[in-house]
């Protein structure tokens, strides 16, 4: 095919995607004639965004595994009879261990929007080096914090590590935004957040295992201090912000990637439309579904440990396992959630907004009643306890295809900057479920009160699910770009 362009003697190429197949055409206007020559279309099975969403998946394995850690780590520093060695030291007087759990935290929700705001002006590439390095160092003295220092060392060392890590989400989710075409976007973006599970089930069981050995309980922060600096390494070698920074990409995978995303990181960034974030609906549904998933997600996660122990009565190996179970299957079943997700929605079974509503309703609902029933289950039946806690856990994994990857559906441009303020918002309730617990179980063992804690979860959990069901929204919204663009 030719086409007489005029009397124009320039040499230009641009990319053309044919209707008629998938290919690239080259067109060059020489002597003025437009000439099209094929090129490979179809994107590499296997290729640069595949590479880049394994990075995030290591980052977000490290930083859970980070988080955890002292949820199990806790009762051995506290219990002079955890190690079989007896060198290794350990503080049964400390009776604020809640207050402890809840420090992460407190630096966490700190840096949230800002990390979101200057990832998408920036890339988010060097905002995550810089803050596993540090997070990692952290890691390595907090041993050393806590022998100084006491209680109070390890809430400033693990406040630092939150403070750090309160620059990954946001990052990772622009990333995603620049990297994860529509098309893969369920099972990529699931792939990546349900790192955070695994590296749960990792950290509660290389913990477990490692504290009562005669290693003890600081080798963990050191292994998990190297390791993040090693993943802070290896990602400033290869990663990249987006598509067109990335040195090797292939021209046929960066077009696939931003035909389908419908933007190049090449042009100028809009300005941030504060107001209309701020009064966007769909916005603010997401802000109060990651509020509750929160609440139940963080009360589980630092308080299965010390309710395994206190009223299941299990030792620390059998302990960090049975909590890492639920964990691993929330990992599992993911993979199950994101496939089914993205095949409803490219085969136009659901409207991606349906898609995610119905998949949150999963995520949320049926651990919901899960909870009820483990908060009916009497002390002495810890198989159905467990089981219970499994189907808690291992069903909330429907969240990651719902609100967690919905900030990219409804502004892909400013996605950093939603999951920065949903993010940093809500984990203020990962200090407050914490504390919430240590308020009402004033007795560890009275299975009574324990209670109280999984039929409030329960609750919460439901409530936040109907939010998302009734104001949710899977469309982009108006906000996204400049009018002009």
């Amino acid at each position: 095919m030719s086409n007489k362009v005029g009397k124009e003697n320039r040499h230009v190429e641009c990319v053309y995607r044919s209707l008629g197949g998938s290919y690239v055409a080259l067109f060059r206007r020489n002597s003025g004639v437009i000439e099209k020559s094929p090129v490979a279309y179809s994107p590499p099975t296997f290729g640069k965004r595949h590479s880049q969403v394994l990075i995030l998946f290591a980052l977000v394995f490290l930083a859970y595994g980070i988080r955890v850690t002292l949820s199990v780590a806790i009762v051995a520093m506290t219990t002079p009879s955890a190690s079989s060695n007896p060198n290794i030291p350990t503080y049964p007087d400390w009776n604020d261990k809640s207050i402890v759990l809840s420090a992460f935290f407190w630096g966490y929700i700190i840096p949230q929007i800002f990390a979101g705001w200057i990832a998408g002006q920036y890339g988010p590439k060097w905002f995550l080096v810089g803050s596993m390095t540090v997070c990692g160092g952290m890691c390595i003295v907090l041993p050393a914090m806590a022998a100084l220092l006491g209680s109070l060392g390890v809430m400033v060392s693990r406040a630092i590590q939150g403070l750090c890590q309160g620059f990954i989400f946001p990052s990772v989710h622009c990333a995603l935004s620049r990297w994860v075409p529509p098309e893969e976007r369920s099972r990529l973006a699931t792939l990546v957040y349900a790192a955070g599970p695994l590296g749960t089930v990792a950290g509660m069981l290389l913990t477990g295992v490692i504290s009562a050995s005669n290693l003890g309980w600081p080798t963990v922060f050191y292994l998990y201090g190297a390791g993040s600096i090693a993943w802070a390494a290896f990602s400033a070698l290869f990663s990249a912000n987006s598509p067109s920074s990335h040195p090797s990409i292939s021209e046929a995978e960066r077009y696939f990637i931003e035909n389908s995303l419908g933007h190049t990181e090449d042009k100028p960034k809009p300005k941030t439309p504060w107001t209309a974030i701020w009064t966007s609906v769909p916005l603010w549904a997401i802000l109060i579904t990651h509020c509750g998933q929160n609440w139940g997600f963080w009360t589980l996660m630092t308080e299965i440990p010390t309710y395994m122990s206190k009223v299941m009565n299990f030792d620390i190996k059998a302990n960090s396992a049975l909590s890492a179970l639920p964990y691993l299957v929330l990992w599992i079943l993911s993979f199950f959630m994101s496939f089914a997700s993205d095949a409803l929605i490219n085969r136009n079974i659901l409207t991606l907004g349906h898609a995610r509503k119905l998949f949150n309703s999963i995520g949320l609902v049926i651990p919901a009643l899960a909870l009820f029933f483990l908060g009916i289950t009497p002390g002495d039946e810890p198989i159905r306890a467990v089981a219970l806690l499994v189907v808690a856990v291992g069903f909330n994994s429907g969240v990651y295809c719902g609100f967690n990857v919905n900030h990219v559906d409804i502004s892909p441009t400013h996605a950093g900057t939603l999951m920065g303020i949903t993010n940093g918002i809500s984990n203020i309730f990962g200090i407050v479920a914490p504390l919430m617990v240590q308020f009402i179980v004033t007795n560890e063992t009275d299975a009574t009160q324990w209670k109280i804690i999984f039929f409030l979860t329960a609750i919460i959990y439901v409530a936040t699910s109907l939010v998302f069901n009734f104001f949710g929204s899977g469309e982009v919204q108006k906000w996204n770009d400049k009018p002009e663009d």
